[in-house]
């Protein structure tokens, strides 16, 4: 990757031929399927996301890539970090730089990113989950897996029925775009996130208007776009989802708590794969593992690249030094610590611009340290 050269510029300053370039290179790169890669998505965050910029990468006077990024003093993150569930340098095979080589160019005292796609030698390998269906459709994807895992998909039949008999007829609606519904949506997460501890992402507000903004795009084939589950008159589930071409993201499901034992977000999810796929959608994303549901759902994966690249310094050396401290205790507890507060503190800085946002979430993320740090220091 020799040669390259880099300019940083506003999204407002790339012309229609930068666009069409930026469109010509995802639509031949396979590892950019994503609503992610679309150049509205940079257009629209850019619009919102403090701190956004485009590194243009150059070789021999021609424009071979993009990336978009955001700062947050000497950090950079991928443009709408937090939320930008896929990253990476816009380019057509084989011409874009590693992950390292970037960081070079780039100059941050520390790059960031939870979901790189793209060659990259440093970080921690992840896998992502999707289903692609098949050729014929949903009906045949469900017929398929309801014979592989015949238990799960039962007991959701057996849910549908009984919520429908306790609620009434069940309504799925999907391309909704209804700000109230949006309100609404936010609110269940912002419950969420406080029962779970874990830092709202949405009160430092630029993150909402992102959503929003996504809402109202009326580019063909790209836009936020949300799902809705009733039964009855009651809204049980919701859930914003990321469109792209035939590239369906689900986002950020909410459901109402106390229906849990009726598993509404996970009948949301069927149905409005059997919508989209009438509608012509093919792929839908379904992010990282971890809920136990999409190993039931998911036939594909996708493998990206967490990592923070530090600048050689004193930061890195003391990093490194409390890492290994916690992993003479036995096993991998140093490093499993030090991905869990990255992770959390990540979110914060990419969320909070405010010193004093930034800092209460820090002793937030400090105090779940702590209590971690103890366990990890405890009998293995």
């Amino acid at each position: 990757m020799s040669g390259l050269k880099l300019e940083i510029v506003k999204a407002d300053s790339l012309s229609k031929g930068d666009v069409d370039l930026w469109h010509a290179m995802v639509a031949a790169n396979p590892d950019l399927a994503s609503p992610y890669f679309h150049p509205e998505f940079t257009r629209i965050a850019a619009g919102v996301c403090p701190g956004a910029a485009i590194a243009v990468l150059h070789r021999q006077g021609e424009v071979v890539g993009f990336f978009p990024h955001q700062r947050r003093g000497g950090t950079i993150q991928p443009l709408g970090a937090p939320m930008n569930d896929y990253h990476g340098v816009i380019a057509r095979p084989g011409d874009g730089p590693d992950l390292e080589t970037v960081a070079a160019l780039l100059g941050a005292s520390r790059l960031s990113v939870n979901a790189w796609v793209g060659p990259a030698a440093t970080g921690l390998a992840r896998d992502t989950m999707m289903t692609v269906l098949p050729d014929d459709g949903y009906d045949s994807w469900y017929a398929e897996r309801r014979s592989s895992f015949g238990k799960f998909f039962k007991d959701k039949e057996r849910a549908r029925r009984s919520m429908e008999a306790e609620l009434g007829p069940i309504r799925v609606e999907r391309g909704l775009r209804d700000p109230a519904l949006l309100d609404h949506l936010i609110d269940l997460k912002r419950e969420q996130y406080r029962r779970t501890s874990r830092h709202d992402v949405f009160a430092c507000g630029w993150t909402v208007d992102l959503l929003q903004a996504l809402l109202q795009s009326d580019h063909a084939g790209f836009g936020g776009a949300m799902a809705a589950l009733w039964a009855g008159d009651r809204l049980c589930a919701i859930e914003y989802s990321l469109i792209g071409g035939d590239q369906c993201h689900f986002w950020f499901p909410a459901y109402e708590p106390e229906l849990a034992r009726c598993s509404p977000g996970i009948l949301l999810s069927l149905d409005t794969m059997k919508l989209g796929a009438v509608a012509g959608l093919r792929t839908f994303d379904f992010g990282f593992g971890g809920e136990s549901y999409k190993k039931y759902f998911c036939n594909a994966r996708r493998t990206v690249h967490e990592a923070v690249l530090l600048r050689p310094g004193l930061g890195a050396s003391l990093s490194r030094a409390a890492v290994s401290m916690l992993n003479a205790g036995g096993g991998d507890r140093g490093d499993r610590l030090r991905t869990s507060v990255r992770r959390r503190w990540n979110a914060i800085e990419a969320c909070e611009t405010r010193p004093m946002a930034r800092l209460l979430g820090a002793a937030s993320a400090a105090r779940a340290a702590v209590g971690k740090a103890g366990r990890a220091l405890g009998p293995a």
